[in-house]
């Protein structure tokens, strides 16, 4: 059973920083596609970053520049280092695994990200 979870939200202020991991098990960690979605209160979920298995990297426009998506394939984790957060980053940030052709989706409980002003 592939299983997804998600550490590293909390509260923070503007300006401050956090790094999100995705602990996986249950899949060949190394051949699947991975990305941190997140959605806020009343929103729908959108595409943070995502990174194929050879490390090709892909930023929604309101993170260039502040977020970088990682992994380890030795430690199955996936990581998303946020940096000069903002409080319209404030969302609860899912981990994403995908299997070619891209059918077979898998999804983290999601953990929470507060950013004050």
């Amino acid at each position: 059973q592939v299983q997804l979870v998600e550490s590293g939200g909390g509260l923070v202020q503007a300006g401050g920083s956090l790094r999100l991991s995705c602990a996986a098990s249950g899949m060949i960690f190394s051949v699947f596609h991975m990305g941190w979605y997140r959605q806020a209160p009343g929103e729908q979920r959108e595409l943070v970053a995502e990174i194929a298995s050879g490390g090709r990297a892909n930023y929604a426009d309101s993170v260039k520049g502040r977020f970088t998506i990682s992994r380890d394939n030795a430690k199955n984790t996936l990581y998303l280092q946020m940096n000069s957060l903002k409080p319209e980053d404030t969302a609860v940030y899912y981990c994403n695994a995908k299997m070619g052709p891209f059918t077979t989706n898998y999804w983290g409980e999601g953990t929470l990200v507060t950013v004050s002003s």
